[in-house]
């Protein structure tokens, strides 16, 4: 069955006041790029799909993936990932234990072939043989890979791009988006995006929602 993620009637409000209203279905391997000034609710939309929203803010609608309502589902439950600014890698682990934290622990697979599935991975991002390497000696845009594939590999069926490329400087930013769009495609995801920046809507080659005033 084709991935897909549906926002079904979505009416997100601060207090007593309207941020967005959102109807989208996003095919896997599809983009939707979220544009808008700060304060307009970005953010908020991507923590009401992941079951994190504030209790400040409120919606209405629902959220479906995979023709499944998990509007109600905890978030640990939703299988949706997240890529932020920052690549948030634990300093206490390696690069593959980073990668391998995020794996599902419940699937078949013994941890000869897990190790396998991280070497593979390290190796099509252009990180090959820094599994052991200790992640504050990456550099920015190597953590951000790390971050990639510890999204990728915990199987999520839908990825959420926070603005993930805002403090990578020029040529970085392009080859790491590129990277990361490739990657979403590749696996088929339905993927939105927030950000600021035109470039990475154009890059993402695909519908544009603005929001905010």
């Amino acid at each position: 069955m084709p991935s897909s993620l549906q926002i079904k009637d979505l009416q997100l409000f601060r207090q007593n006041e309207q941020l967005l209203s959102i109807n989208e279905d996003i095919a896997g391997g599809d983009i939707l790029t979220v544009m808008g000034p700060s304060g307009s609710g970005k953010s908020s939309l991507l923590n009401w799909l992941t079951g994190t929203l504030a209790s400040d803010f409120t919606a209405s609608g629902t959220v479906w993936l995979n023709d499944e309502n998990v509007t109600h589902l905890p978030a640990h439950l939703r299988r949706i990932g997240v890529l932020y600014q920052d690549a948030l890698l634990f300093s206490h682990l390696s690069v593959a234990g980073n990668i391998a934290f995020a794996m599902p622990k419940n699937n078949k697979s013994n941890k000869k072939q897990r190790v396998e599935k991280i070497i593979q991975a390290l190796a099509q991002v252009g990180l090959e043989g820094m599994g052991d390497r200790h992640p504050d000696n990456l550099s920015g845009g190597q953590q951000a890979r790390v971050a990639l594939l510890r999204t990728l590999l915990s199987e999520p069926k839908a990825i959420l791009l926070d603005e993930p490329f805002s403090k990578l400087d020029t040529q970085l930013r392009m080859d790491t988006r590129q990277l990361v769009f490739d990657q979403i495609r590749t696996h088929k995801l339905p993927a939105i995006m927030v950000t600021h920046d035109q470039s990475d809507a154009e890059a993402a080659n695909g519908k544009v929602v603005q929001v905010g005033r």
